[in-house]
C-alpha cells in the first residue's frame, strides 16, 4: 500500500527577518510562479500571493522580475532538468515543514525529506543555468536574440504584426513573435527561412521559380499561391489559402490545394486534411476564431498575443469545448466573454497574470 499523498501548499509569509537578504525573496518569488504554472494552485494560493506581495516594494520587484524569467526560460528550464534528471521543479518539491515555511515562504504538510535554502537555491540556479544553455540556441527574441534571430531580417514581438513585400511579387505577413530570415535561391529561386512563429505568403504573379519557405524540418514551395506556415517547436503547420502549394519533408513531397492543411515534423508528413480557411487566416484581420477548440487550447492560442499569462486551474475546464470568436485588440473582453460562458472565477494578479477557475 502507498502512503499517504503529500499535500503541497504555499503559505503568506509575515515580514521580514532581521538581516534577511534579497536572495531568499527572489527564491520565494520563483517557488510563487512555479506554483501558479503548476496545474495545482487554488484561489486560497492567489490569496496567500497577494499577501506575500503586500510586505514590502522587494516583493513585489521580486514577483514581477520571477514571472518575467520564468516566461522566458521557465519551460526550457523544465525541460532541460528533467531531461538531466539533476533537480526535481520547485513547483513539486517545494521547501517543507512550518520552519521552512517561515524562512522560504514555502510550506509542506506531512511527512517527507525538507529541502532547506541550499537546497532551493541549489535547485533554482541549476535550473536557471540547463534554462540558459537552452536559451542561447533558441530563446524568445523578445527578451534576447539566438544565434538563429541574430540572422533574422525581420521580427515581430508579442502581439505585433507586420507586412513586408519581397521579390516584386511576393507579399509575406508575419503574426505575433515571429522571426524570419532571407535566405539564398538556386538560380531564380527566392528563399525565406521561417525561424519561429506564423507567417502569411502571397505569391502572384508570372513567376519562372516557385518562391520557397524553409520551416522546420522541410520546406514548402508555391510559384501562385496564398498559404500560411506556422512553427511550434519542430511541427510546422503549412495551409493552402488560394492556388497550390507543395510541402516536402524528409525526402516525401505532398501538394495541397485551397482550403488544405499538412503537417510535418520529426515523424514526417502527416495526411492532406481538409481545414476551414477562416479560422486559420483569422489573426489576418484581427480575430481569433475558434470552432469547437478545447478550452485550454483556446486560452494558450491568445497567450501567444496577450501580455501576461492566462492559467487555467480547473482540470475539467480544460478540455470544455469553445465555438467563438476574438478580437485581438481586446483580449481581456475576451477573458471575461469565456469566464461568464463557463461559469469560471477569475483571479487577476500583477504582471498580466489571470487564473481562471
Amino acid at each position: 500500500m502507498s502512503g499517504p499523498q503529500k499535500q503541497h501548499r504555499l503559505t503568506a509569509t509575515g515580514g521580514e527577518a532581521p538581516g534577511r537578504g534579497n536572495e531568499a525573496i527572489n527564491l520565494e518569488a520563483m517557488a510563487w510562479v512555479m506554483r501558479l504554472t503548476s496545474g495545482e494552485a487554488t484561489a486560497a494560493d492567489a490569496e496567500a500571493l497577494n499577501r506575500w506581495r503586500a510586505q514590502s516594494q522587494t516583493h513585489r520587484r521580486a514577483f514581477a522580475e520571477a514571472n518575467l524569467l520564468w516566461d522566458k526560460l521557465g519551460p526550457a528550464a523544465v525541460e532541460m532538468v528533467s531531461r538531466a534528471g539533476k533537480v526535481v521543479p520547485l513547483a513539486r518539491q517545494q521547501g517543507v515543514g512550518q520552519q521552512g515555511a517561515r524562512q522560504q515562504g514555502v510550506g509542506q504538510q506531512g511527512g517527507g525529506p525538507r529541502l532547506g535554502r541550499r537546497a532551493l537555491l541549489g535547485g533554482t540556479m541549476a535550473a536557471a543555468a540547463a534554462a540558459a544553455g537552452y536559451a542561447i540556441v533558441r530563446p524568445p527574441f523578445a527578451l534576447w536574440p539566438s544565434f538563429a534571430d541574430l540572422a533574422a531580417d525581420y521580427r515581430t514581438g508579442k502581439g505585433e504584426q507586420r507586412r513586408i513585400t519581397l521579390a516584386g511579387t511576393v507579399s509575406v505577413e508575419l503574426n505575433t513573435e515571429t522571426s524570419i530570415a532571407l535566405r539564398p535561391g538556386a538560380g531564380e529561386e527566392s528563399r525565406i527561412e521561417l525561424i519561429s512563429g506564423e507567417a502569411a505568403i502571397a505569391a502572384s504573379g508570372p513567376r519562372a521559380a516557385p518562391f520557397v519557405v524553409l520551416a522546420g524540418a522541410g520546406h514548402v514551395a508555391a510559384a501562385n499561391a496564398r498559404f500560411n506556415v506556422r512553427l511550434d517547436g519542430s511541427t510546422v503547420r503549412v495551409t493552402c489559402l488560394e492556388g497550390t502549394v507543395q510541402a516536402t519533408c524528409r525526402g516525401r513531397a505532398a501538394t495541397i490545394q485551397a482550403n488544405q492543411q499538412i503537417v510535418y515534423g520529426e515523424p514526417g508528413l502527416s495526411q492532406v486534411a481538409a481545414v476551414d480557411p477562416e479560422v486559420v487566416s483569422a489573426w489576418q484581420q484581427g480575430l481569433l476564431v475558434f470552432r469547437y477548440m478545447p478550452f485550454d487550447q483556446v486560452v494558450e492560442e491568445i497567450n501567444r498575443y496577450r501580455p501576461g499569462r492566462i492559467i487555467v486551474m480547473n482540470a475539467e475546464l480544460k478540455q470544455r469545448s469553445v465555438v467563438a470568436n476574438f478580437r485581438l485588440d481586446r483580449l481581456d473582453q475576451a477573458i471575461d466573454q469565456l469566464a461568464g460562458a463557463f461559469g469560471a472565477h477569475v483571479t487577476s494578479l500583477p504582471e498580466g497574470i489571470v487564473l481562471l477557475s
